[in-house]
């Protein structure tokens, strides 16, 4: 003789409040506690033998503050890579200097410069969006200029790119100074 198999229809309980998943869990509690079995339990309120065989094990070791939900995920303090102090150093010395100060290649402040001086202060080496995060909390945003200057002359600049650059380039060479190369924004 074969056995039926009951067709137990679960339901979702994360639409509920904690209150109610609380009342929950107690119910299913009080029925193992008068001498239901936790299959019966299970099919009763809709869940599964594991979920029943939890419920008793953290009544069982916390009593009803077992039953209570507990806020789920790893807190964000937990996962930051800097501590509190790090951070409060950080925020104080890009506020006060510039990062050339720091021997840096850059004449401001940008999250790879951020990064970087992490990196060089406290050896903590950070994803450059983690850096974006962190700088965003800090309230620190980024800065563009609304206009172009006006004195600008873009014929001017390619012609002293063009021209003018090289020249000073071969001359440094020929005269062997140390010379550096710096990014130049068009």
């Amino acid at each position: 003789m074969k056995k039926q198999s009951q067709k137990i229809e679960k339901q979702d309980f994360r639409g509920l409040s904690s209150s109610a998943r609380e009342a929950l869990r107690k119910r299913g509690i009080a029925l193992i506690k008068s001498g239901k079995k936790k299959c019966d339990v299970a099919i009763l309120l809709g869940t599964n033998n594991t979920t029943i065989s939890n419920w008793c094990k953290s009544y069982k070791t916390e009593g009803n503050k077992g039953l209570v939900d507990k806020k789920r995920g790893a807190k964000s303090e937990n996962c930051k890579s800097l501590t509190v102090e790090q951070e409060v150093a950080i925020q104080k010395m890009i506020v006060d200097k510039y990062p050339e100060q720091y021997k840096l290649a850059f004449a401001l402040w940008t999250t790879k410069a951020v990064k970087e001086l992490i990196e060089q202060q406290f050896g903590v080496i950070l994803a450059r969006s983690t850096m974006s995060n962190y700088l965003r909390s800090w309230g620190f945003t980024p800065q563009k200029p609304k206009k172009k200057a006006y004195e600008q002359k873009p014929a001017a600049v390619k012609k002293w790119l063009e021209e003018e650059y090289p020249a000073i380039k071969t001359r440094a060479k020929e005269e062997q100074f140390k010379y550096f190369f710096y990014k130049i924004i068009v």
